[in-house]
């Protein structure tokens, strides 16, 4: 009986498990959707408009900015990350390689960007590598998270 009930065991975890690991189907398109959408974020922080930028992530997302001390895990904290990009008129952002992972609705963009501007009269840039976790919603792929880091030594 131990044996049979051993056995009823490991064969409803094995199911629990493949059911819980199995890779939901990926959208066609899904991939570039969200290429689309790194590309939106990078206009939009282009653009030095705060609320062009801040609209593309979801109200429950969580950001760690390149120059943050903290975490920012709200709307309001997001926007007050970017607020002084008008102040700002020559920075930009130019994507490098992106590595994109689609599971079902969520998606992963892992890469890296160079941040320039004019700093003195001078051009001065920074490589910074970055992670996106995106959720589609309603077919719009809105950041829920964005880590990005400078490149240590850059």
């Amino acid at each position: 009986m131990r044996a049979l009930i051993g056995i009823v065991l490991v064969v409803l975890l094995s199911s629990c498990a493949t059911q819980m690991g199995g890779s939901a189907a990926v959208a066609p398109g899904a991939k570039d959707q969200v290429a689309a959408a790194t590309a939106a974020w990078v206009a939009a922080f282009n653009s030095r408009d705060p609320a062009r930028i801040t609209a593309l992530y979801d109200p429950e997302a969580a950001f760690w900015g390149t120059t943050a001390k903290t975490i920012s895990t709200n709307p309001a904290a997001i926007a007050e990350y970017f607020k002084d990009a008008p102040k700002s008129p020559n920075a930009r952002v130019s994507i490098g390689e992106q590595h994109i992972r689609v599971y079902g609705d969520v998606a992963v963009n892992t890469g890296y960007y160079t941040f320039s501007n004019v700093r003195d009269g001078k051009p001065v840039a920074n490589a910074a590598r970055y992670t996106f976790v995106y959720k589609n919603r309603g077919g719009k792929w809105m950041i829920i998270d964005h880590h990005s880091s400078r490149v240590p030594g850059s």
